[in-house]
């Protein structure tokens, strides 16, 4: 069956990422609506920027209000600003928040009204130029067709969709990810091993997205250890900044699966980061997932050397599980009551998670039927194992 695969229309890699994309920015109009945080700000990524967009005589303005993950009145302000100050294109500058935000932005800018009434529709409206500047190594959102809100009114993390909502350019430049914290570089990294791995188990996984998910998969084994242990070591974050470009490239062409759908509610609920939420889901969503999908899981375990031809597609999955366990607890990932949730509290809202998991329809994406009842066991399963 035929298959479309959709990327941004330019993608600069590599140390000098950002002078050499400087140019063609020229091209997307004559003044910049930066949206950033304001971590950036005091990183000095946001003064990189800008120094590029003086180079070449384009007028900007920053709106650094992005605070955590993004909501609907974090994109009204922005609107605002966007349009007060007559901007006519778009800068994501820092992790998946920023570039989330951005994209929102550019919906409301060109087609107006609220951005929850775009949650289950497709958006097609053309949108102002954007360009993205990942400052972690994870979301990929600076490759993808999606954009993560969360609509305040219902406590809801909304998934909107849109082939417009790729970034016409993608600058990927290892310098800007030089700055992240270990903790920021293993949840943001264990997000993008998600990605690789939901893309190439989806039931929507086709040629080319496995290509680069499995490639991305291999990356992040070699070289998020070493990132999360020498920050400074540009080879492994040019690397992880590859690896999070490949597994978005992955998810947007084929799909998120079990461990997105389920993280979704326990950010909107809860206020932990996407990555974070991701990462303490893996052991169980996986462990959920395997028995439906053993060839992919053995194909994994086999990529990353954890298994050999010898192994059935069951043994070799098993142990990319384990191996995949194995880094969770080396990267120093939180369960739900290290971070300080209350178990009376996140149990009294399972059922309203369970429902907005499955109705997000990143779960049925899964090799492994899925119902609501199976993933109101498994969020409470979070509460059953942990110390």
């Amino acid at each position: 069956m035929a298959r479309e695969f959709i990327v941004p229309k330019q993608i600069f890699t590599g140390e000098g990422a950002l002078r050499a994309a400087e140019k063609n920015l020229k091209s997307f109009g004559k003044k910049a609506l930066i949206v950033t945080d304001k971590v950036m700000i005091t990183l000095g990524n946001c003064k990189k920027v800008e120094e590029a967009l003086r180079a070449q005589d384009i007028e900007y303005c920053i709106y650094s209000e992005v605070t955590g993950e993004p909501s609907d009145v974090m994109v009204e302000n922005g609107l605002e600003m966007y349009r007060r100050e007559n901007c006519d294109f778009l800068i994501g500058l820092g992790g998946g928040s920023p570039i989330d935000c951005m994209k929102a932005i550019g919906v409301l800018a060109n087609a107006g009204g609220n951005i929850s009434g775009y949650l289950g529709k497709i958006i097609d409206t053309a949108l102002p130029p954007m360009a993205a500047i990942p400052t972690t190594a994870g979301t990929g959102s600076e490759a993808t067709q999606f954009t993560i809100i969360t609509d305040t009114k219902t406590e809801v993390k909304m998934l909107l969709k849109g082939k417009t909502l790729i970034p016409d350019m993608a600058v990927i430049d290892p310098q800007f990810t030089m700055t992240a914290p270990p903790k920021i570089t293993a949840a943001t990294g264990l997000d993008a091993l998600c990605h690789a791995v939901e893309a190439y188990t989806s039931r929507m996984a086709q040629s080319l997205s496995d290509t680069f998910a499995l490639s991305a998969v291999k990356r992040i084994f070699q070289y998020l250890p070493v990132a999360y242990q020498e920050g400074n070591c540009q080879e492994a974050r040019v690397q992880m900044s590859i690896a999070a470009l490949e597994a978005g490239i992955a998810f947007n062409n084929s799909s998120v699966t079990i461990i997105h759908g389920m993280s979704r509610p326990i950010g909107a609920l809860f206020h932990v980061a996407h990555g974070l939420s991701n990462a303490m889901l893996i052991k169980e969503c996986l462990g959920f997932a395997l028995p439906g999908a053993y060839e992919r899981f053995g194909d994994l375990g086999r990529a990353i050397g954890a298994a050999g031809a010898e192994d059935s597609d069951q043994a070799a999955g098993e142990k990319f599980l384990d191996k995949t366990i194995e880094l969770v607890k080396m990267l120093d990932i939180p369960d739900l009551r290290e971070y300080g949730i209350d178990q009376e509290e996140f149990l009294s809202h399972v059922d309203k998670m369970a429902f907005d998991a499955m109705n997000s329809g990143s779960p049925q994406n899964t090799r492994r039927d899925v119902t609501e009842a199976d993933v109101k066991e498994l969020y409470k399963n979070l509460w059953r194992r942990t110390k």
